[in-house]
């Protein structure tokens, strides 16, 4: 449970405060770091069953399972921010109600995905990139991810709520074990049952299962403060909590965007294989990226316990602590990246296809300095959605998005090539990071005010 208020900076209350920062943040760590195995154990077996064409071809799909999860991600998040924020003003029927239009949304935007898996697969795929020889393996798996969409939805909104219901540890729980999971069922499908991408694909979508069992003993447990209501659906409300989960999903949204313009970009330069090169450096950076956001969403229910409770000290200290923690964390990443590089491409270059080898090589010593500046830019936009005000956290997670990135690596990848590529990322994150600083100090130098006008 979240400890009182924090309002003084003692000894004992930055220690409280410490503690609370530690315990909401080491969880979420863990548990994003295993939800990045649902994708980082796709690849690992789809390299070793399916070969380079294979990798090419699933990271043609990132991109839609991306944007598949960053809504879900966005009705989950937004929803609990705003539950967390009632629940410590004591408005419980109005914080029930919130996860009502939350399952609602959710259920909504789960029956269109659904549709576009059904009608427009093929279409999707073509204009991913996909030709003649990875058509075949990117339509299955979208297809099949996109069915899968309802539980997408169910397990975000509960693991978003139950860490908000001050239980960070199921919350984990419940996204550990649908990553292992995924991993035996993916061996499972891959290799004895020799069900290609579509048992890659369906060892995902039925591992959630899984993780909303565990998320749904929240129910039965006595600390459990939230339930589905008998209330009147209202667009106002869908609109407000689509709103405070929007940095959320513009943050999974730039990772797609950038990923469908990389891969566009690549064909043309490096083919095939430098898309699959690209996989590989893609999907190593997707855990990096869920450990920042492991951070970015420990932090959300302190921030916004401090500005439901109107305590400065708390959302200053935490923001401070956040800092510091992604800081260490984007030196150990690089440093471990730049000195292992050729053993992890290694891992999924089944074929010790050299050219392979050599581009996500290079790519992954290059494009991982990136990550300096993103950890940054990814608890800002959280920072911000958490205080209720999501328009600069949108603004931040566009301009990663596609605002500048997009543009950057059209004009560097002409000039130089794959090199350029990889720089994109690079120099766009370290241009978005300096506005995020802005941005960070303005509103910690307004706090006072922010808080006392607060109602």
């Amino acid at each position: 449970m979240l400890s009182a208020p924090y309002y003084s900076g003692g000894f004992v209350v930055k220690r409280a405060v410490l503690k609370d920062f530690t315990k909401y943040v080491s969880w979420n760590v863990i548990g994003m770091i295993c939800l990045s195995c649902y994708i980082i154990a796709d690849t690992f077996f789809i390299s070793k069953a399916l070969g380079a064409t294979g990798l090419a071809a699933l990271n043609l799909c990132i991109s839609v399972f991306t944007i598949l999860y960053g809504c879900a991600l966005m009705v989950g998040i937004g929803g609990a921010t705003r539950y967390a924020i009632l629940k410590n003003q004591d408005e419980h029927d109005k914080a029930d109600s919130i996860f009502t239009h939350s399952v609602f949304t959710g259920s909504f935007f789960a029956v269109i995905f659904i549709l576009i898996g059904i009608f427009f697969t093929i279409p999707i795929s073509k204009m991913l990139g996909a030709d003649s020889i990875t058509l075949p393996l990117t339509e299955v798996y979208i297809r099949t991810i996109l069915f899968f969409a309802p539980l997408f939805f169910i397990n975000s909104i509960l693991i978003a709520f139950v860490r908000n219901d001050n239980n960070p540890k199921l919350a984990m729980a419940g996204m550990i074990i649908g990553s292992f999971s995924n991993i035996a069922l993916d061996y499972i499908f891959l290799f004895p049952l020799d069900m290609g991408m579509f048992g890659a694909a369906l060892a995902t979508g039925l591992a959630m299962v899984l993780s909303i069992c565990v998320l749904s003993l929240h129910f039965w447990m006595r600390k459990n403060q939230f339930s589905l209501c008998k209330c009147r659906i209202q667009v106002k409300q869908i609109r407000n909590l689509l709103f405070l989960g929007s940095s959320a999903f513009v943050s999974e949204m730039s990772f797609a965007v950038s990923l469908i313009t990389f891969n566009l970009v690549i064909l043309s330069i490096a083919g095939n294989i430098g898309v699959a090169a690209y996989g590989i450096v893609a999907n190593v950076a997707l855990i990096a990226i869920s450990i920042f956001t492991g951070v970015a969403q420990g932090i959300q229910p302190l921030i916004s316990k401090g500005y439901g409770c109107r305590d400065s000290f708390l959302i200053k200290s935490v923001m401070k602590y956040a800092i510091i923690l992604v800081l260490s964390l984007s030196f150990v990443i690089y440093g471990l990246t730049f000195i292992y590089s050729e053993a992890i491409v290694s891992i999924f270059n089944n074929e010790a296809d050299v050219t392979l080898a050599s581009l996500a090589n290079n790519g992954l010593r290059i494009f991982f300095i990136g990550f300096f500046f993103m950890g940054i830019n990814i608890i800002t936009a959280a920072f911000f959605s958490a205080l209720t005000d999501a328009k600069i956290g949108l603004i931040i997670s566009t301009l990663r998005s596609c605002v500048i990135i997009i543009p950057m690596v059209i004009v560097l990848s002409m000039v130089l090539q794959m090199n350029g590529v990889w720089l994109s990322f690079v120099f766009t994150e370290f241009i978005v990071c300096v506005i995020s600083v802005v941005f960070v100090c303005k509103k910690l130098a307004l706090m006072p005010k922010l808080i006392s006008s607060h109602k």
